[in-house]
């Protein structure tokens, strides 16, 4: 199989060079300075093992590669609020001996949130979620750090509408090898759900900054008890924080220098958006479909918005401040 990973960020890029490493063909599909840089540097990917530079095969789009193969994987990564013109970019690609890959090519969504997935099977016949859960850095066009060890990541996987096949376990095996945990399960998004209350709280981290702190993991208890209501309302179930701690124990430590997960990194790079609409924002749409007050991810995802959409420098608010709005917005509800 080669594996085409649309979104070589983060998580596109280190899942593409631990797979090239591995010995399997890849291709990155990047953009801008960043595909640039790929072009003319290589991927400088720095693992546990240390740092490697992988020269692969860097396009813009399917046209790039002519028609794609029937053993082809796409692999999504890009941030889900750009998922829709990525997917309709490749989906619309033919793949050798008729059809398209929105026809005939697996897709796995490897994003946060739960909305790729659905966005996904409008499209595509076969979509797989994944839930990632990989520490990993991308500041600077071309570079990529994943520290995590033992293992670089853990990427539970199966068919998003639920169930898992022979696919599924091929690619897992493929990824087990590359230096991930890639368990095979039936209710992927049972673990995605989980994810997503976690990722509550990237909203915090990129207005507040990264640093511990107590005010802020208040706030974040505050935006979780929000979700999992939202989630008991709409009968939506989720993995439970044991479970998740279980599958996560001492196979991928994060390593302390990682300086921001991906909503401070896209600040940072000054992306010009967020991923805040698919995550607190997810929230907010299963709170007005169900009648579920959600204050407190509203203020998040509104604060996260507009530090994205007005470049503002990642950590520049205070949590006083930020928890004050969403003290306000709380008492408008009671």
């Amino acid at each position: 199989m080669r594996y085409i990973i649309i979104g070589a960020g983060a998580i596109g890029a280190t899942i593409g060079g631990r797979l090239a490493e591995a010995g399997h063909e890849v291709v990155l599909a990047a953009r801008g300075t960043h595909a640039r840089a790929l072009r003319a540097d290589g991927l400088r990917l720095t693992t546990a093992e240390g740092p490697r530079v992988h020269r692969l095969p860097v396009v813009e789009g399917p046209a790039e590669l002519g028609e794609l193969r029937p053993d082809d994987v796409l692999l999504l990564a890009v941030k889900t609020q750009d998922a829709v013109a990525a997917l309709d970019l490749w989906g619309a690609a033919e793949v050798a001996g008729g059809g398209t890959a929105a026809q005939r090519l697996p897709v796995l969504c490897a994003q946060n949130g739960v909305e790729s997935q659905r966005l996904a099977l409008r499209r595509f016949a076969r979509v797989y979620g994944v839930c990632v859960w990989l520490p990993a850095t991308f500041l600077e066009p071309g570079v990529v750090s994943a520290l995590g060890t033992p293992r670089t990541g853990i990427l539970h996987i199966g068919l998003a509408a639920g169930g898992a096949d022979a696919r599924a376990r091929q690619i897992a095996a493929d990824l087990e090898k590359a230096g991930f945990d890639a368990p095979v399960v039936e209710d992927v998004m049972r673990w995605k759900y989980a994810k997503l209350l976690g990722n509550l709280g990237n909203a915090i981290q990129a207005t507040t900054g990264p640093e511990p702190d107590p005010a802020k993991a208040a706030l974040l208890r505050r935006a979780r008890r929000e979700g999992e209501a939202v989630l008991a309302a709409a009968g939506i179930a989720y993995v439970s924080q044991a479970e998740e701690a279980a599958a996560r124990d001492g196979r991928a430590v994060q390593p302390a220098v990682l300086r921001g997960g991906s909503s401070w990194q896209s600040l940072y790079r000054r992306t010009g958006s967020i991923e805040a609409d698919y995550l607190n924002g997810e929230v907010c749409l299963l709170g007005r479909l169900h009648g579920v007050p959600t204050p407190v991810n509203e203020v998040l995802r509104h604060a996260a918005n507009i530090f994205a959409r007005e470049g503002i420098a990642p950590g520049s608010m205070s949590v006083a401040d930020l928890t004050a709005l969403a003290d306000e917005a709380e008492s408008r509800h009671r």
